[in-house]
């Protein structure tokens, strides 16, 4: 019986083996389908951008009034002014200030970097888009991600680079 048992046991993994890449095909095909139907409603695919420890998540709709929303607040109640046209330029820059509408999920950092990532995210948004768009928006500095980041705080300093005050006696 135990003969009987594992014959059936591996013709049965054998047979689960088989199925599996059946399933990653059909998840595949179910997967593009999906994004085609996106593109059909004129909501483009989540883009990212990033400036310091802020990292901003951005859904681009077609056919819309100029609408940005910024973790479901309107961008001009969550940033301040300065900010507020941060985030407006590369949309000004193309000309797609009242075209197209924006949904932002933003963590981490300031409001300075947190309008910086909404921008670089915005830009890349753009770009795929229409590539036609992308030597004026890199011209101005907008595609490359400002990996600049915060140094480390070093042991005996009192920041990453300011030493104690030294005092000669």
């Amino acid at each position: 019986m135990d003969k009987k048992e594992s014959s059936s046991a591996t013709s049965s993994a054998k047979a689960t083996a088989v199925k599996k890449p059946a399933a990653d095909k059909e998840k595949k095909e179910n997967s593009t389908k999906k994004t085609e139907t996106l593109k059909l409603k004129g909501r483009y695919t989540g883009v990212v951008g990033k400036r310091k420890e802020a990292v901003a998540r951005v859904r681009m709709y077609k056919n819309g009034s100029g609408l940005i929303i910024v973790n479901k607040k309107s961008f001009k109640e969550y940033f301040p002014v300065i900010q507020q046209s941060v985030i407006q330029q590369p949309l000004k820059l193309t000309g797609n200030l009242k075209s197209l509408n924006f949904s932002c999920l933003v963590r981490g950092g300031g409001k300075k970097g947190q309008s910086e990532a909404i921008r670089h995210a915005i830009t890349n948004g753009l770009i795929k888009l229409d590539e036609n768009y992308k030597p004026a928006l890199k011209a101005k500095g907008w595609v490359t991600r400002d990996a600049r980041k915060k140094e480390r705080k070093k042991p005996g300093l009192k920041k990453a680079r300011r030493a104690p005050q030294w005092s000669k006696r």
